[in-house]
């Protein structure tokens, strides 16, 4: 095989996993802050700001994965 179609198998790997991974990390952070707001009410406003800027940073792990892939397809 030759170096330009792996380059481009981890280009599509890297991309979907961390796209897959992203999500998957996304879904545990939600759920888990709705669970808590609906156990107590009164700390959702604290929840939900946690939250946000726990899917800042499970984002950028995702763009991180996508300009690796940009790295490796377009080298």
């Amino acid at each position: 095989m030759e170096a330009a179609g792996l380059a481009y198998l981890g280009g599509g790997l890297s991309i979907g996993l961390g796209a897959c991974g992203a999500g998957i990390g996304m879904g545990i952070l939600v759920g888990k802050t709705v669970e808590g707001m609906a156990r107590q009410p009164e700390v959702s406003g604290l929840l939900r700001t946690t939250m946000i800027i726990g899917i800042a940073f499970v984002e950028a792990l995702a763009l991180y994965a996508l300009v690796i892939s940009f790295l490796l397809i377009f080298k």
